[in-house]
């Protein structure tokens, strides 16, 4: 035993000699070396014992912000790669010591900047692959190879991304900077390097330059620039292999990409010397950083290998396994590619879409009481300034241009929901003067918020795709960014979310997923900012006259959730309800608004009670869902199978929520449930210690170390979970708790009814009754937005007969044996008709999946399964056409869908 401790501690030494650390480092790094070696969590190998010092070493001197060394350098002395260093520091953060928010977040951005450039460098080396030839007679005639070029375009373009952004992790802007870059050095190649079409357009542009600059030779340099700089060929290609949008990379590529290129020095040729001095200048920059060398990854070296991941298997690319139908090519689903498709997507469904209010919503602004056209046009311009701005100052001003372009699309998107939400409101009460909502502002500001979320969003998916296996933490444009911006309240935008998602019907099921994260992250800690209006709202409907109970009471936890509610009801709430409208006499008086508009309001002559608010109502029971399913997620990690004292923790919980909900004020709804979980757990004398629950918790989705070690105490101080709870919670609950230990507890509360989310798509494939093999299931994701909007680029490859609802069908074949099939279940209807029961309609089609039986004793069917049963409705009846049509004309022509 000796022995060994001997030869860790001369390990641990020799380690902190080679990477140069010393005083405090040192001694911070030994106690954490002592806390992982003493241990009860048994370390295998005296090789991973090295490794775990090494970690100790990195977590101290980035603890103290005296980190000397370069994770790369860390990395090649400890022998760790990337995904290994993340294994054992996750190990070490779950067992042994709890890592501070302070490495986790340094961690974090190694992480996610290490993900982005793996990701870009696989693109680059594929693209490489195409663009310069491999190793031929031309080339070993040549007094260059292509070498030179490839590590002069990876290290060029990683000098230019650290010069252009500000915030590293944005993949699209990074793909856009390496198409420059990799544009700018195939034309300064040699043609006989070249592959076509890359190679014709280089010896055009060549040639063109000669003939011109024959009589100035000694200008040539200046021309050939201006010549290549004009010249778009390469870039079009570029943008074509890559999915990016051309008008946007020759944006980036003459403000920001040139002028670096010139400051370079590489405008218009690459030597030898000039590559060395390109890798000395992006070392510069590297050491400054103290993150991972990229330049290893053009050297294949171990430390920056994935280790996990085969990118092989990733980018196989899925066969056909029917000889008879055409071999579609379908390009690999690389991460990039994966980014690139939902952008692509985002951009077709706003195609048609206006940046401009559409003749259908000036209608709908013309019959308003008060016109909010001025007002709207004024505000989308202040906010779009806004948002440019402050844009540019988290990447950087070179990409307040790229802000302005995402703004544009975000615009977009903000009156095509607008439309579909006023043509919703005006089916659901047959009125179309909607002045008094469209006259607020924050239901405005919310929507565009939304709008602008949701292209942010698009645009960093590669958050998601891009991973190594950890959470990655939130970036500087992450919700709720977008809030503190347009200085708008959470509780606010929480109100247009719901319609917002049912309205567009092309939001991907990432992006619904995404939003309803948002909605989580308000319930959860953001409405109840001590700024919120929701405790105003909490304290008037606490005064109301006769009102004894909450926003939302027990009673109404066993009965389902309804979504019959819109934004409208939200924003006008408690102002009308939407539930059995009643005729009213009423006055009209006319006040000044902000703008010095005549605004007309209703009142009824004899007001009625005052209603209780939708909006806290709905927000409450959401929260108190949202709470319980928490809860029994905790519970079943540290108490499995013990509903009894999960609902004796649910009762505490729910408690503290409905009267004292002041204790929520800056704090986290996470920081209470766990405070009631100990103390039940003490009173109920079970050995239940707050590091357990703060271990099993950090195992749930959607986590963070700060929620137990950054709690409000009072006044402005934060401190653990634990003393928030002596401190604080116990104090105010004492009492209460003590109940849960007498012979009459208190009764205990109701468990919330739980459906399934209104935002989740229906679950796939759902199988036509009928005794046919007939499955409907929604869109996937990703689509290839050059076949046309939703257009699935991956099939599966033992498809018999697979259409796509709104795209072209492919061999009128495939679509005549669907509608063969179909007729088949047709042909069982009309015998059922046949007998004395007559069948029921085709509407009560019914699918099967969960959800809440009608009254015939059918399940509903939700709105996109009854359109795509309308759909295979409409094919049925096209049948006979069909038939008739290549009959006629013999035709093989794609049968399209009828409208």
């Amino acid at each position: 035993v000796h022995s060994s401790a001997y030869t860790a501690d001369v390990e641990f030494d020799i380690l902190c000699q080679k990477l140069g650390v010393c005083g405090n480092v040192k001694d911070e790094a030994l106690k954490l070396w002592d806390s992982v070696s003493q241990a009860p969590t048994t370390i295998p190998e005296s090789e991973i014992r090295s490794k775990f010092c090494g970690v100790c070493i990195f977590v101290a001197a980035t603890e103290l912000d005296a980190r000397t060394f370069t994770f790369s350098d860390f990395q090649k002395c400890v022998d760790v790669s990337v995904s290994l260093f993340n294994d054992l520091l996750t190990m070490m953060d779950m067992t042994i010591i709890t890592i501070s928010t302070k490495v986790n977040n340094v961690v974090t951005r190694l992480l996610k900047k290490y993900d982005l450039l793996l990701a870009l460098y696989n693109n680059f080396k594929r693209t490489s692959e195409k663009i310069f030839m491999d190793s031929s007679l031309e080339q070993m005639r040549s007094e260059q190879d292509a070498s030179l070029f490839i590590r002069g375009t990876w290290i060029t373009f990683l000098l230019v991304k650290g010069k252009v952004l500000q915030m590293e992790d944005d993949l699209v802007i990074s793909l856009q900077l390496l198409i420059c870059v990799l544009e700018h050095f195939i034309k300064l190649t040699p043609p006989v390097l070249l592959n076509e079409p890359y190679k014709t357009v280089v010896i055009e542009l060549t040639t063109s330059v000669s003939h011109r600059t024959s009589r100035r030779s000694q200008n040539r340099n200046a021309r050939i620039s201006k010549a290549t700089e004009t010249d778009t060929r390469v870039l079009e290609t570029l943008c074509k292999e890559n999915e990016c949008n051309l008008e946007e990379v020759i944006n980036i590529n003459s403000t920001s990409v040139l002028p670096i290129l010139d400051s370079l020095g590489i405008l218009t040729s690459l030597e030898d010397s000039k590559g060395e001095d390109l890798s000395k200048q992006y070392e510069e920059l590297y050491l400054k950083t103290k993150d991972f060398d990229a330049r290893l990854f053009l050297d294949n070296d171990k430390t920056v290998l994935p280790v996990k991941m085969e990118w092989s298997e990733l980018e196989r690319t899925p066969r056909k396994s029917n000889s008879q139908e055409k071999n579609v090519l379908i390009p690999p689903q690389t991460p990039v590619r994966a980014a690139m498709d939902v952008i692509q997507q985002l951009k077709m469904t706003l195609h048609s879409a206006s940046d401009r209010p559409s003749e259908t919503l000036i209608s709908y602004f013309n019959n308003c009481t008060v016109n909010p056209t001025e007002d709207i046009i004024k505000r989308v311009e202040y906010l779009g300034n806004v948002f440019k701005e402050k844009f540019a100052e988290v990447l950087g001003m070179e990409c307040a241009e790229i802000g302005y372009q995402r703004f544009n699309l975000a615009k977009r998107l903000y009156f095509r929901v607008m439309e579909s939400m006023l043509k919703s409101e005006e089916k659901r009460l047959s009125v179309q003067n909607f002045s008094k909502l469209l006259n607020i502002d924050t239901f405005h500001t919310s929507l565009l918020g939304c709008s602008v979320e949701v292209v942010m969003a698009t645009y960093g998916s590669s958050g998601s795709i891009l991973q190594t296996g950890t959470t990655h933490a939130e970036t500087n444009l992450s919700f709720p960014w977008i809030l503190h911006i347009f200085k708008l309240k959470a509780f606010d935008f929480y109100k247009v979310i719901e319609s917002f998602i049912k309205v567009e019907p092309c939001l991907t099921r990432e992006m619904v997923k995404h939003l309803e994260g948002c909605e989580h992250q308000i319930m959860e800690s953001l409405a109840w900012q001590t700024d919120s209006p929701i405790f105003e709202l909490i304290k008037q409907s606490r005064e109301q006259e006769g009102q004894t109970e909450q926003p939302e009471p027990t009673s109404s936890f066993s009965l389902p959730l309804q979504h019959s509610h819109t934004a409208a009801d939200l924003y006008l709430s408690p102002v009308r309800s939407p539930r059995k409208p009643g005729p009213v006499a009423v006055r009209v008086n006319t006040t000044p608004c902000a703008e010095n508009q005549a605004v007309a309001t209703v009142q009824p002559l004899h007001p009625p009670k005052q209603q209780k608010s939708t909006s806290l109502s709905l927000f409450f029971k959401k929260v108190y869902r949202l709470a319980y399913l928490r809860l029994n997620a905790l519970c079943s990690l540290l108490l499995p199978g013990n509903t009894e004292l999960e609902q004796v923790i649910w009762t505490l919980f729910q408690y503290t929520l409905q009267n004292e909900y002041e204790l929520m004020k800056d704090r986290h709804l996470d920081q209470i449930m766990m405070c009631a979980m100990y103390g039940i757990c003490k009173v109920k004398n079970i050995d239940l210690r707050f590091k357990t629950i703060v271990t099993f918790y950090k195992d749930l989705p959607n986590t963070s170390q700060e929620t137990f070690k950054h709690v409000l105490i009072r006044d402005g101080k934060y401190d653990s979970i634990i003393v928030f709870y002596n401190q604080v919670f116990m104090q105010k609950l004492k009492t209460n708790i003590l109940q849960y230990a007498s012979p009459r507890p208190p009764t205990l509360s109701p468990i919330p009814h739980i459906p399934q989310s209104p935002y989740k798509f229906p679950s796939s494939p759902m199988r036509v009754p009928g005794g046919n093999n007939i499955y409907i299931s929604p869109m996937r994701s990703p689509y290839k937005p050059s076949e046309g909007p939703l257009s699935p680029t991956k099939m599966t490859p033992r498809s018999k007969i697979l259409v796509s609802i709104g795209e072209t069908f492919g061999a009128p074949e495939k679509f005549l044996k669907i509608n063969q099939m179909v007729s088949s279940s047709e042909r069982l209807l009309k015998r059922g008709g046949e007998t004395s029961n007559p069948p029921k309609p085709l509407k009560r089609l019914r699918f099967d999946m969960d959800g809440q039986d009608e009254a015939d004793g059918s399940k509903p069917i939700p709105g996109d399964l009854k359109f795509m049963h309308h759909k295979l409705v409409e094919m049925t009846s096209l049948r006979t056409r069909m038939q008739e049509q290549k009959q006629k004309d013999g035709s093989t022509t794609p049968v399209k869908e009828e409208n």
